[in-house]
Formats: C-alpha cells, sequence, structure tokens
C-alpha cells in the first residue's frame, strides 16, 4: 500500500527531541506572535477608533489594526523563511538522514550544533541552500501542472469533481518533496548542491508514480491529524479570547488555525518528511538519473535549465589547512 513505515517515523523523530523541542520554540513563538501582533493591532484600531462619533468606528478600528498586525507577522515571516530553512529544518532533515542510515548522532543540544554544522559545511551560505530549494519548487510546480493536465483525461465517472479533488490532493501531496530531495542531497554528501538537487529531481520524476502514492496516503494522515488539532484546540483559544475585547471574538477560529498550524509544523511535518524520505530512499535503491527524464524535464522547465546552468557553473573552493574545503558558488 505503501513504501515506509510510520512507526519508524515516528521512533527517528523522537530521537531528534532537541530538534522537536526547537521547532515548538520556533512555530509556538510565531504562533504567539500572530497573537499579540493581532489583538494589539486590535487594541489600537479600537482605541482611535473610540475617537469618532460614529459609533460602528471602534469595531472597524479593531477589525483593520488585527488585521495589520496580522499582516505585519506574516511579512516578518516571509523574510525570515530563509533562516528557518537554513538553521532548523534543514539541520533536523540531516540529523534524520544520518538516523535513517544507522548512524550515530549526539544528543542533547551538541544534536542541533551538529545538524547545523553539518549544513553548514555542504551549503555554506543560507542563500545557496535557500536558492537551491526555491528552484526545486519552481521544477516541483511544472511537474504537478504536468500531472493535474494528464489527470483532466482520465476515463472515470464524474469526471470534474473526482479530477478536482485529485488535483488538490496532488498539489498538497508535493508540499514536503523539497525537503525529502534536500534528504537526497545530504545523504549524498553534495560538494555540488545544484547538481544533486537535478539528480534528485529527475529520479523523483521518474519514480512519480509510486512517490505520489505516499505522498497521498502521507497527506490524508497530515491534515487529517491537523483538523483534529484545531477542533480539539478551538474551545480552550476561545476561551482565552473571551477575556480579551469583544472584538477579537470572531479570531478565535484564526488563532486556533494558527496553534494547530504551529504544532502541525513543529511535530508532525517532520514525521511526515521522515516517512517520505523513506519512501524515495527505497524506491530510488540502485537508479540512476534517467536521460530521458533529463530531456523531458529541460524541455518542460526553464527553472530546471537554470538548475542545470548553476551546476555547471558550481566550483568547490580549495580546502583549507586542517581540513575539507566546503562548496561554494562558482
Amino acid at each position: 500500500m505503501w513504501d515506509f513505515s510510520l512507526i519508524r517515523a515516528i521512533a527517528l523523530v523522537g530521537q531528534t527531541a532537541p530538534f522537536v523541542v526547537l521547532r515548538l520554540l520556533v512555530y509556538l513563538g510565531i504562533a504567539l506572535g500572530y497573537i499579540v501582533a493581532t489583538g494589539t493591532g486590535a487594541a489600537v484600531g479600537f482605541g482611535f477608533g473610540n475617537l469618532s462619533a460614529d459609533p460602528d468606528t471602534p469595531a472597524a478600528g479593531a477589525f483593520w489594526g488585527g488585521l495589520g498586525g496580522f499582516g505585519i507577522v506574516s511579512a516578518v515571516l516571509y523574510l525570515a523563511r530563509e533562516y528557518i530553512l537554513y538553521l532548523v529544518k534543514a539541520a533536523h532533515i540531516a540529523v534524520l538522514v544520518e538516523l535513517l542510515e544507522g548512524k550515530p548522532v549526539p544528543g542533547g543540544q551538541n544534536q542541533i550544533q551538529y545538524g547545523a554544522q553539518f549544513v553548514k559545511a555542504h551549503f555554506v551560505q543560507s542563500s545557496v541552500l535557500f536558492g537551491v530549494d526555491q528552484i526545486i519548487k519552481g521544477v516541483l510546480k511544472v511537474i504537478t501542472r504536468t500531472l493535474t493536465g494528464i489527470a483532466v483525461f482520465l476515463p472515470i465517472p464524474a469526471l470534474q469533481t473526482l479530477v478536482n479533488i485529485f488535483n488538490s490532493v496532488l498539489r498538497m501531496s508535493l508540499t514536503f518533496v523539497d525537503e525529502v530531495i534536500l534528504a537526497y542531497m545530504i545523504r549524498e554528501r553534495t560538494s555540488n548542491p545544484w547538481e544533486t538537487a537535478k539528480s534528485g529531481l529527475i529520479l523523483y520524476a521518474q519514480n512519480y508514480r509510486p512517490m505520489l502514492k505516499n505522498a497521498a496516503w502521507l497527506t490524508l494522515f497530515l491534515w487529517g491529524l491537523t483538523i483534529l488539532l484545531f477542533v480539539l484546540l478551538l474551545g480552550p483559544v476561545a476561551a482565552i479570547v473571551a477575556f480579551a475585547p469583544s472584538t477579537l471574538g470572531g479570531w478565535s477560529f484564526v488563532f486556533a488555525f494558527i496553534f494547530a498550524w504551529a504544532l502541525k509544523a513543529a511535530v508532525l511535518e517532520p514525521i511526515a518528511i521522515t516517512a517520505l524520505m523513506q519512501a524515495y530512499f527505497k524506491v530510488i535503491e540502485g537508479q540512476k538519473p534517467d536521460a530521458e527524464w533529463d530531456a523531458r524535464l529541460t524541455n518542460l522547465s526553464q527553472r530546471f535549465c537554470d538548475l542545470a546552468g548553476k551546476a555547471a557553473s558550481w566550483t568547490a573552493r580549495p580546502a583549507s589547512a586542517g581540513g575539507q574545503g566546503a562548496p561554494q558558488p562558482g
């Protein structure tokens, strides 16, 4: 049915408890940031609204103030996404790859330092890793559009409704593929991240059927639990918001969703990524990137061509005294 063991994935993530705690601190911090910024913005808007003689102005001011606070945190998070990827996600994936390969890793805070140093040695700068990740996502979008285009011609009853469901699951199931390809790059001890990313994408494309099957199952698991978290959190969040100004009452659903998202990102996503890593490494075992798929992706995606160009222009930094050199862009 699928090519991964969910129990093993949970066990492996459990061995990276320091990273799980770090992720909880980061994502719950983001969730609290949203709530504080939204509440502060609503209070400021409400205060300014009271200066008006119109009785509807305070409520409108609170709404727009809260929306402004929410937008500010979203903008900060968007700007910080490169460093979250580099310092939290990639380092965690590096440790998970080592555990999946049966290699020993340190515990405690040393585990976080170990993962960070591993990523830095192979990617040098956050901008390199982030650039690779963005191109991978761009190529995956092209693959998704191609597959959804094929789905339109499937000879099935109630075609349009089922195709729409298929397309939605397909898009969601590709959420973590870029991080799985990052795991492949780490496992390969990449000295040219662009070239290794290219190989990882080709291997994914030539195995897209089993990978989509595994990703679809994980998507159902992940979002099913996220919805359950949202339902469980809705009551406590609504009780807390009840002590806030009445203008924040309508934000209970938003805040509950943010906390559910934070728990999903901190705990559930690493499990899903680890399970998908198992499936990917299993299905590509013994394979080499296929030249035909290389040509197909070259014809389909300009981003893939950009990836090939960056791979060709990459040079390695000369080894320094006392250790091996790390790669740097050419």
